[in-house]
Formats: structure tokens, sequence, C-alpha cells
């Protein structure tokens, strides 16, 4: 980091006049956790003790044997609590709220998994919980709206412009500014206004941490490459952090390359040359947006994956060839998906499968005795809705159809 809140010339805090107090006040209480250690200790125990750390790092035997080449590992965040590395940065700001003494958290969600882990925290701890998602996203991902609003959460469906993840953002703007007394806004990924990018990566680098030890144990060495799926870049700087020293160990993030690159429906920002520099949502990085700097609709299958921006750690990181960053389009994510299940008894998320399918088109080339590890960010069970419907299958169809005709009978 050049200066305070910058990675290269990449992230700041543009932030209205209205909260720099309550950044301020946020920034010295992460300061001040970062050097207690009695604080990271804390964090630990309770990632240990209420959800599944450290995950286990498989191997995945059947696809490195149906590939050839190097041997594929995957880090197994799909078995966190909640379901997806989300967690990991949601009970770490769960107990910065309570240093800070607020009672009410608030949120943004795609995918539905930091959501969920939004009001799962908030149930822990005993916060009020309000998420935003876009309209879009919650009419995709209708199972984690209905386990948020039993966890005690209320859910507001976004109805502005894309009705996707950058609106449900600006919309947990807008509430904070009303509410900064008693409210902390859990952002969910490594993107936002100074400090958001650093603390989000700081507790998604439990990840790193672990799997570095775990591929060493296991296969005896540190991995040629690491994988990840890319949409803000929570997951992806979560496992870099664990080798970004280590030269020999090439990082690879994978974008949503949806319809296609040349298509213009998609959400990569540094894999195409469709991502240009500019200032949102509190912050500077690489956007998909128009010349007039109005931002543009995106489009992925996987709802984690359609944000408008990233990283800014992953711009600076990808402008000083630190990582590489690749495109996967909705068909190969189908495609890879399938073959994951069908040979290791695995169901990744949508997002995840995304780093499956650059894996699947490398793999095969690299030496017999190398390691890649892949980041599984999450899992499947959530897609569930968009994966029967990508398949087209008919007895899932024919499942949805007696499932309601039972409702209408019971009205």
């Amino acid at each position: 980091m050049t200066k305070k809140g910058y990675y290269g010339e990449w992230g700041g805090a543009f932030i209205p006049e209205v909260l720099y107090e309550t950044f301020k006040e946020l920034n010295l209480a992460y300061e001040q956790a970062r050097r207690d250690p009695l604080f990271w200790e804390e964090y630990v125990d309770l990632m240990s003790t209420y959800s599944c750390r450290p995950t286990p790092l498989t191997f995945a035997e059947n696809l490195s044997r149906h590939f050839g080449g190097a041997r594929i590992f995957i880090k197994r965040e799909d078995l966190n609590h909640t379901g997806a590395h989300k967690a990991n940065n949601v009970m770490g700001q769960g107990l910065l709220v309570k240093r800070m003494g607020k009672t009410r958290v608030i949120a943004e969600t795609g995918a539905g998994q930091h959501g969920v882990a939004t009001a799962t925290m908030a149930a822990k701890f005993g916060f009020e919980c309000t998420i935003y998602m876009g309209e879009e996203d919650v009419e995709r991902q209708r199972p984690n709206v209905f386990w948020m609003e039993k966890l005690g959460a209320k859910v507001v469906s976004v109805k502005d412009g894309s009705r996707t993840l950058k609106d449900a953002i600006n919309e947990s703007f807008r509430d904070w500014v009303t509410r900064m007394d008693d409210t902390h806004y859990v952002l969910g990924t490594v993107c936002g206004p100074h400090p958001f990018p650093s603390m989000v990566a700081w507790f998604q680098s439990i990840i790193g941490m672990e799997v570095r030890k775990q591929i060493v144990k296991s296969a005896g060495r540190l991995p040629s490459r690491v994988y990840a799926c890319v949409g803000g870049g929570s997951n992806a700087m979560g496992i870099f952090q664990g080798f970004l020293d280590d030269l020999e160990v090439e990082l690879v993030g994978v974008e949503a390359g949806g319809y296609g690159l040349d298509s213009g429906r998609h959400a990569s920002r540094l894999a195409s040359s469709d991502g240009s520099p500019g200032v949102a949502q509190g912050y500077m990085t690489m956007f998909l947006q128009n010349s007039d700097g109005q931002m543009l609709d995106t489009h992925s299958v996987a709802a984690g994956l359609d944000y408008i921006g990233v990283s800014p750690l992953l711009t600076d990181l990808a402008e000083r060839g630190r990582v590489r960053f690749e495109a996967a389009t909705d068909k190969e994510v189908m495609e890879a998906l399938d073959l994951t299940m069908k040979k290791e008894g695995i169901i990744p998320a949508l997002e995840s499968a995304h780093a499956l399918v650059q894996v699947f088109k490398e793999v095969g080339g690299l030496p017999p005795d190398d390691a890649i590890v892949i980041n599984m960010s999450g899992r499947g069970d959530k897609d569930i809705f968009t994966i029967a419907h990508a398949f087209d299958d008919p007895s899932w169809k024919e499942f949805i159809r007696n499932k309601g005709a039972e409702y209408e009978v019971g009205k």
C-alpha cells in the first residue's frame, strides 16, 4: 500500500462528508484490532468453534487422473459455516461491531451467501439486521432470501437500476447515512472506501494461511498455481495472500465471461478490454462503464460475479503482473460444474466453477509432480434453481409444477 487506503493508484475513500466521522471511528477500531493479538486469537477461536475452520484441502484424485498433468487440490470453503468463505469476513466484522458498541448491521448481497452469513452473525451476536438485495438476485436466489428472513433479518428488494449487486450497495450506503450512530455496514467484499478493502482482506487471509500449511503437508511443496474466481475479489484475495511473496507461485483470477467477452454481456473488468478506471461507490478501480462514466449492465450465470467493479488490491496486483486474469463463459461454467459433480461428488457454487473452468483448460499441460490449488469459495445448493434451469432438467420442472399446484390447492 503506497499511501493510506491506496494500492498503487487504486483505492481511496471517496465518501460524503456526513460519513467522515463514521469512517474515522471504523478506521480507529480496525487499526486497534490489527495491533491487538488477542483480537486475532478471539477471531480464530470463534471461527474454529462456530464455523468449520480450518476448512479441509481435498485432493481431487479423479479429476487429476482425468486430465493428467498436475495434481489438483481443492480448498473447501464450501464447508465453512453458511456454505461459503463469506462467514470469515462477516464474523470478524461482527467482533468489531461489538467493540464499537453498535447494535444494528446492514449488508448488501448478490448471490445471497454474504446476506445469509450476515444474518447468521446478527442472530449470534444479537444485532438488528437489514439486508439489501437486487430484485433480480432475489428472484434467482430465493432459498437464500428464505433463510435470511428465518434468521431474523429484514430483506429489502432493490428495484433501482439493473436490480443487482451494485444497486444493493448503493442502497446500503443510503441507509448507513441515516443511522450512523447505531449501525455498521458489513460490506461483503474487498471493495468500497478504505478501510473496507484492507479489512475484508485481513479477515479472509485466514484462507491463505491455512492452505499454505495444508498444501505443503499434502503435496510436499508449494503449488505452482493458485486459482480463484473473482467478483469483488474477497475469496481470491483470501487465498492469494498465502502466496503473494512466493513469486514461483502463479496466481490466477477468473472473472465472469457471461455470453463471451465480445458479446457485451459479461462482468470481466480485468480480463477484457472493456474495463476502465473510474471512481464509484467510494473508491477508485477498474469498472465496466461507458465513456460518460455511467455503469454498464453486466451479466453472469453466477449472481455473485456480476459486480461492475473489482477490488483495488486486485487491480494493483494485475497492473504489476502478480495476478493473471482470465474469464469463463456461462456455457463453460456449466460444463465444469457437471464434470466436477460426476467425478468428485462435489457440488461447487456457480461462482467457484469459474475457477474450475480455467484449471481444466491448463492443468493437463503441467508436470505431474506439480500441484495446483483451487479455492472452492462456496457450495452449489444455493444455485439449485439456476442450475436446474440451465440443465433444462425435466424432472425438476415437473417437481416445480407439482409444488406450485399443491400451494394453489392449499390456498
